[in-house]
């Protein structure tokens, strides 16, 4: 404790030496005006201090625009229009990042319609500091020799073509009235040979007006810019210090104000081995154990793991993250095109918990799939920390959003048959994951939520971050703690005494979703607990039945013992079969009466024992 005590003292020390010397230690102004631009913070600086940020000004005093630089030793374009920056009320860093450009050379070559226009490219390589997204451009394949080439001709064969330039053959995809930015993510690795990826800035049509078919009368020397300064090189700002790279181009952070405490920092150094620098030393060499682990496991899935992206694709198949379809405790999800047009969800997730158990599990269930009511899983991207998933995307969303909001007239957002689809579509599902795959697929969080709907509301169950794997042969597993939402999880995987963890948890989940389907309500929602399950807006006699056999269905699902739940087998052949071939369950032995009761007067007992 002592010795505890003594360090704790001799940081306090250093933490108060560091803000009596940085105070007043930057050379650096707060902020810079050049031209019509006033009040620009960091990372702009003018070219006269080049070290007080990352992108540098000039020719403040030109007309009718300055010159900026993005990085150092980059190209130099006009600055037509900057967004300002700001900060928030916790002096923490908020970037509004927007720049409109003009390339000044590729101006000049497009209004001589010369093919010089094509030795331009908007590429601005990120850097540990900061990273650019570049709007409003259209991806162009350049071939050289390409009209001896059958390979390259077979290739683009579905694109416009610009065959008027010597030496090479141009293709591109023309841009749809209804999507101008079509700049699209490519695995160069996958282009035939002497073709590269051009990027150029589109100019802005409206709309109401046609499509050019003149590839000069879709290129414009203006673009939008924007950027992100990284996690490390913002702190490292607001510790006024200035982003650098090294020889590797890795990170660091110059002009720590912390000079003047040497001696505080050596008697640190010299406690290292027990206290501090021990364990920090033991964090980082699990964090890098723990991706190597992710590696290993990524290369040894073989043919089951789906494509690999890096983070750069990333980014332009959700035009820089910009269409967010939903959030949660994992991170963003985010609407995207790829190349082939098609549209996908990206699931963008937070830092690793723990050893990444949760990515690893998406990436191993799902990829072992391929069933029509489970979501398709078109690739990932793991590079450093960043982590992302590319599934197809579902136009309507997830189920929740249908059967918790508020009905009038006893009128329901989704119909009985389309309910009753959707649970049939969902059971088949979970069947597949218990019986269909090659290794048994536990979900073990099945809700409404982690159910998507595609454009006829077909179901499509998602989200296996909590999955495991086990062989068809095992029928208890082994967990070292609970999983699941609150409402959903079975009472085994809660309390072990009431009986092993197995696919019945899943069983057990889906049955609670099914009440929540017919109810129109959450089975945890205060008030619940004292209210009758009514259906309502029945039509007719086929939806009424289709409406009993969900209830009696998911009534046998919920039943406290696991042995006396069906398999999601039988739970298919209950609801595809007769509704005079089912009987009501028992009352499950932890049945309490202020539990939701079901209305007896609108299900018809009948004498038939059901077989679990």
């Amino acid at each position: 404790m002592a010795i505890i005590s003594f360090v704790s003292f001799l940081l306090s020390l250093l933490l108060i030496l560091v803000q009596a010397k940085g105070r007043n230690a930057s050379t650096c102004p707060k902020s810079v005006s050049c031209g019509n631009f006033t009040d620009l913070s960091f990372p702009f600086s003018l070219s006269t201090q080049p070290d007080c940020g990352i992108m540098s000004m000039s020719g403040c005093d030109a007309k009718p625009y300055p010159r900026i630089q993005l990085v150092p030793g980059g190209e130099w374009y006009y600055a037509l229009e900057i967004e300002g920056v700001t900060y928030n009320a916790y002096k923490k860093w908020q970037w509004v990042n927007g720049i409109d450009l003009s390339d000044s050379i590729l101006e000049s070559y497009l209004a001589n319609r010369s093919c010089k226009s094509f030795e331009r490219n908007l590429s601005f390589p990120d850097t540990p500091s900061i990273s650019f997204g570049v709007f409003n451009n259209i991806t162009l394949f350049k071939c050289m020799n390409a009209s001896t080439n059958e390979e390259i001709g077979g290739y683009f064969r579905r694109y416009e073509k610009y065959l008027n330039c010597d030496g090479f053959n141009l293709y591109y995809h023309k841009p749809r009235t209804d999507h101008r930015n079509y700049s699209i993510p490519v695995d160069e690795d996958d282009l035939p040979a002497n073709c590269s990826i051009i990027r150029l800035p589109l100019k802005y049509i409206p709309t109401s007006v046609p499509v050019p078919s003149d590839l000069f009368e879709l290129l414009s020397s203006n673009f939008t810019l924007d950027w992100e300064v990284s996690k490390d090189c913002s702190t490292c700002i607001n510790r006024e210090g200035q982003c650098q790279s090294d020889s590797k181009n890795d990170f660091f952070c110059s002009k720590a104000k912390v000079f003047t405490c040497i001696g505080v920092v050596i008697l640190l150094f010299s406690l290292r081995k027990k206290i501090f620098w021990h364990n920090n030393l033991r964090f980082w060499e699990s964090r890098a154990e723990d991706h190597l682990n992710i590696e290993a496991f990524l290369k040894n899935s073989g043919s089951y793991a789906p494509k690999r992206y890096n983070y750069a694709d990333i980014k332009l198949i959700t035009s820089r993250l910009k269409n967010k379809l939903g959030q949660g405790g994992f991170g963003n999800v985010y609407r995207g095109s790829l190349r082939n047009e098609s549209q996908v969800a990206v699931k963008v997730l937070n830092e690793l918990k723990g050893n990444g158990e949760d990515f690893i599990n998406e990436v191993a269930s799902i990829s072992r799939t391929s069933h029509v009511n489970i979501v398709s899983l078109v690739g990932f991207c793991f590079e450093g920390h960043k982590r992302a998933l590319i599934y197809e995307f579902m136009p309507n969303g997830s189920l929740d959003k249908f059967i918790y909001e508020e009905r009038s007239n006893g009128v329901r957002q989704l119909g009985w048959p389309i309910l009753y689809k959707i649970a049939l579509g969902i059971a088949r599902g979970l069947e597949y994951l218990h019986r269909g795959c090659n290794t048994r697929i536990l979900h073990f969080d099945i809700k409404p939520h982690n159910i998507l709907l595609d454009e006829d509301f077909c179901p499509k169950i998602s989200d296996f971050g909590l999955a495991k794997l086990c062989i068809k042969k095992d029928s208890i597993v082994s967990m070292l703690g609970p999983r699941g939402t609150i409402g959903y999880i079975a009472p085994e995987v809660v309390c072990r005494n009431l009986g092993g963890v197995s696919h019945k948890s899943d069983v057990y989940s889906y049955g609670m979703m099914v009440l929540e389907m017919v109810g129109g309500r959450k089975n945890v929602d205060v008030g619940v607990d004292h209210e009758e399950l009514q259906l309502i807006g029945i039509m007719n006699e086929e939806e009424n039945e289709c409406a009993r056999k969900m209830v009696i269905a998911s009534l046998w699902c919920i039943q406290t013992d696991p042995a006396n739940r069906p398999s999601m087998s039988k739970v298919v052949e209950m609801l595809e079969g007769k509704l005079d071939s089912l009987q009501m369950p028992p009352k499950p032995y932890l049945y309490s009466p202020s539990r939701s009761k079901v209305d007896s007067s609108i299900i018809e007992l009948t004498t038939t024992t059901y077989p679990v």
